[in-house]
């Protein structure tokens, strides 16, 4: 009757009761029934509401009421916040994060590798098991509608806690404080001295200032911004609020320890030696599985900002370069599977398919060890559209104990061209007793296993000419030897210094082919690469080719047009016919003039102006005598040869090497013996130089097949003539010599 008249007061007033009190039988229960209960069969299984709804025992049936909310001097408990159970584990897992204090102040250990094995795990078994106690004898205790009234309001604004504690309620309050004062003091000693540690390591250079403190070791200034982000909590004001973001951050850490121990055993790191001798990688995996999956089980965006600052943080310490004795984990991980893909590669050969230029760069340092031709390197990123490897080698002469500062200075120099110019590669710069050796030796051994590049790019030595340079000659063409012996492609670029850089945008223009040979398909493959960067990227692609006196140009357009479809390259394509009938009789005469000029330069040692003079009296002296044997109606540029048809095919059965464009880019011709062979074949060279330069002197780029070189040395000095004579008058030229490995399929 009792329980019935204080149950009348809270609920009716001025002799009318509420609608719940009125449908419902309402009566009072026992708060905490005792462990004998059988409570806990109740309490076993979640019950999570809404915000707003109010608290009752599921098991006793009651009528549904409209509206309870409204009737806020009712005696009734309301949920204030929507719960659920991973916002539930957010809130609970602070509490248990004190298992790493030890760990935090390893310095301060007399023996850390000792006691923190022990005292971690002896932390660990506590708290769990008084942890789990309390939470079960609750369970079996207490009414689940009272463990979920959060603020007492059903027994005198009294926690439930409070109710138990003996001698007073108050007991739990003040142990409450110390114990937060006590959690907060723990974070405040731990934190400041694990920040102090990161900034003198100088893996994140802008918290260094935080590495200072007092003469004792304190850590001053970590300290004060412990203390500002503690107040940032507080000024929350809300635990429920707070309690999933400290979560995120302690799940991080402990995510990361176990990450880094399962990696160092997995790569079989040998500086990872760990003492403790009950510990095997699968726990660390293990524990590492649960603080992912806990991270997101508690507050699933949280777990994604978290992790976008992990990595946003790592970024930034990779990319300041960050070095200390403890080295890292990821490179490691990077070295393993790069071992393994090596190892891969050397297991089968590769596919026609698989092709991409690897490029070997052979760079030129000038006389302060930085990179002459910067713009070889620019050429570079651009044409790595294939994504292969790069290697960018620079060569010094003399002995490597004597310019063992020279070779670090040059490599400095060499890294930060490719850094300025974008080009993403390995560096090496390589100290032999000559030149051509060094090269030699680069082309045979560059690159690892698998990874070996199958092209050579080169600049043009456009000194060779010169008294200054006399060894630049013989280390171009034994260098186009060694390539063409590896069965590597050669690509000679003249002028570079004239090649765009990586910040120009070439807004029109075009990529002229002139195909004469067939390569393999890497002239065609080359101005599709070009064409993927920004730089070339509205550059039109042409190609031409060359038909003789017995080709039908109009079948060699038609089936050239089919097999560039065929290779899903969008180009234009031309047929140039070029007949030996067509050659005029002063272009012979002008190569012939030339070739005696070289005989007669590299007999007579003279000085560059007395070479330009001499070779420019020989020009005059030919072009007036030419001029008296013309008629006044023929100008001397359009005097034609008397070719007969058989007289043009038994000269070039004769001199069938000297004869042919194709035949002559193909093959190997002896080049030392100035013969008529000889002069016919400059006087060829200088005949498609006047073709090329009309068709292709205003493009963007000029890619020409390169013929082969001489077969011993005496004919050096012609090849490089021929050469030049070949492209002169050509402003940015890429000479491309095929190794016969490479192929562009016309398959997907």
């Amino acid at each position: 009757m009792t329980v019935m008249t204080q149950l009348w007061g809270l609920f009716c007033s001025n002799h009318t009761c509420d609608e719940y009190f009125e449908l419902n039988n309402l009566t009072e229960i026992r708060a905490i029934p005792g462990l004998l209960s059988g409570v806990i069969k109740d309490n076993l299984w979640g019950d999570y509401g809404p915000a707003g709804t109010v608290l009752e025992k599921k098991t006793l049936l009651s009528a549904p009421v409209k509206d309870m909310s409204k009737d806020i001097h009712k005696p009734y408990v309301f949920n204030d916040m929507t719960t659920y159970f991973t916002l539930l584990v957010g809130i609970y897992f602070p509490s248990v994060t004190g298992i790493m204090a030890g760990s935090n102040r390893s310095g301060d250990l007399r023996d850390a590798q000792r006691s923190i094995p022990v005292g971690t795990i002896m932390a660990i078994l506590t708290t769990s098991f008084i942890y789990i106690s309390c939470v079960v004898f609750f369970g079996a205790c207490v009414e689940g509608v009272v463990l979920r009234d959060k603020f007492g309001d059903s027994i005198g604004k009294i926690p439930v806690i409070g109710i138990l504690a003996w001698p007073s309620p108050w007991v739990i309050v003040i142990g409450s404080f110390f114990s937060c004062c006590g959690a907060g003091l723990q974070s405040l000693t731990g934190a400041p001295r694990l920040l102090q540690a990161i900034a003198r390591d100088g893996i994140i250079p802008f918290l260094q200032v935080f590495g200072h403190g007092k003469s004792n070791g304190e850590p001053t200034w970590a300290l004060l911004l412990t203390v500002g982000i503690c107040e940032i909590g507080i000024l929350i004001a809300s635990l429920d609020a707070v309690a999933p973001i400290l979560s995120m951050f302690f799940l991080m850490c402990y995510l990361f320890v176990n990450l880094a121990c399962a990696v160092q055993t997995l790569l079989r790191t040998p500086n990872w030696r760990p003492r403790f001798k009950f510990y095997h990688w699968t726990l660390s995996f293990l524990g590492m599985s649960l603080c992912l999956s806990l991270m997101f089980v508690s507050s699933w965006y949280y777990a994604l900002v978290a992790m976008v600052i992990a990595g946003c943080i790592y970024k930034y310490i990779e990319y300041r370069g960050a070095e200390k004795e403890w080295g890292d984990g990821i490179r490691g991980l990077s070295l393993n599977a790069a071992r393994y893909a090596l190892i891969r590669l050397e297991e089968a050969p590769l596919h026609t398919k698989n092709w991409r230029p690897q490029l070997l760069v052979l760079c030129k340092p000038d006389s302060d060890l930085s990179v002459k031709h910067p713009r070889l390197l620019s050429f570079t990123s651009q044409l790595k559209a294939g994504k292969g490897l790069t290697i960018v080698c620079s060569m010094l002469q003399g002995t490597f104990m004597t310019r063992g500062q020279d070779v670090k200075t040059a490599e400095k120099s060499l890294k930060a061209a490719m850094v300025a110019e974008k080009t993403k590669g390995f560096h090496h710069v390589v100290v032999s007793s000559n030149l051509r050796d060094g090269f030699s030796v680069l082309i045979q051994s560059a690159g690892l296993g698998g990874m070996k590049h199958n092209a050579v790019l080169m600049a043009w030595p456009a000194g060779w000419q010169q008294a200054r340079e006399p060894e630049s000659r013989k280390n171009f063409i034994e260098t186009v030897r060694e390539t063409t012996s590896a069965q590597q492609a050669l690509l000679v670029a003249k002028n570079i210094d004239h090649f765009p850089d990586n910040s120009q945008r070439l807004k029109e223009g075009t990529i002229d082919v002139w195909w004469i040979v067939h390569d393999g398909g890497l002239l065609m493959l080359l101005p599709f690469l070009l064409r993927q960067h920004k730089v070339w990227r509205k550059c039109r692609m042409r190609i031409f080719t060359v038909a003789q006196m017995d080709d039908n140009s109009i079948k060699m357009k038609k089936d050239l047009q089919m097999f560039v479809y065929h290779l899903r390259i969008d180009a234009v394509v031309e047929v140039v016919e070029m007949h030996d009938s067509d050659i005029s009789a002063f272009t012979y005469e002008k190569t012939l003039v030339m070739e005696q000029r070289s005989q007669m330069l590299k007999q007579m040692q003279l000085s560059r102006t007395e070479r330009e003079r001499e070779a420019q009296l020989i020009h005059d002296q030919n072009t007036a005598s030419h001029s008296d044997k013309t008629t006044n109606t023929v100008p001397p540029d359009r005097v034609h040869m008397t070719w007969t048809k058989d007289k043009l095919i038994s000269e070039r059965a004769k001199h069938k090497e000297g004869m042919a464009v194709k035949d002559m880019f193909s093959m190997r011709p002896e080049w030392e013996n100035l013969n008529q062979s000889n002069v016919r074949r400059m006087h060829t060279a200088v005949k498609l130089n006047e073709v090329v330069k009309k068709k292709s002197k205003e493009s963007q780029l000029v890619l020409l097949n390169m013929p082969g070189p001489p077969k011993n040395m005496k004919g050096d000095e012609n090849y490089m003539e021929f050469l030049e004579v070949l492209t002169e008058g050509l402003d940015k030229v890429l000479l491309v010599r095929g190794g016969g490995r490479e192929v562009i399929t016309i398959y997907s």
